[in-house]
């Protein structure tokens, strides 16, 4: 069985985790309603790149 032949320093141990942080999401305004929303997801209105996909709940009961 594989045995470490000496210690890893704080410091190395912190250059290894440099880039485990989090990032922070990608986020696109929709040109239509204007509401921010996930890169390549449907806003909650129902709109993609500015045309309406779905119908949303709140408008089935109108209409």
């Amino acid at each position: 069985m594989p045995v470490q032949k000496s210690r890893r320093t704080p410091s190395t141990r912190g250059m290894r985790r440099g880039h485990d942080k989090l990032k922070t999401p990608a986020l696109s305004k929709d040109p239509t309603t204007g509401e921010t929303h996930a890169r390549h997801r449907i806003s909650r209105d129902g709109y993609y790149r500015g045309k309406k996909v779905i119908e949303t709940p709140d408008e089935e009961t109108k209409g």
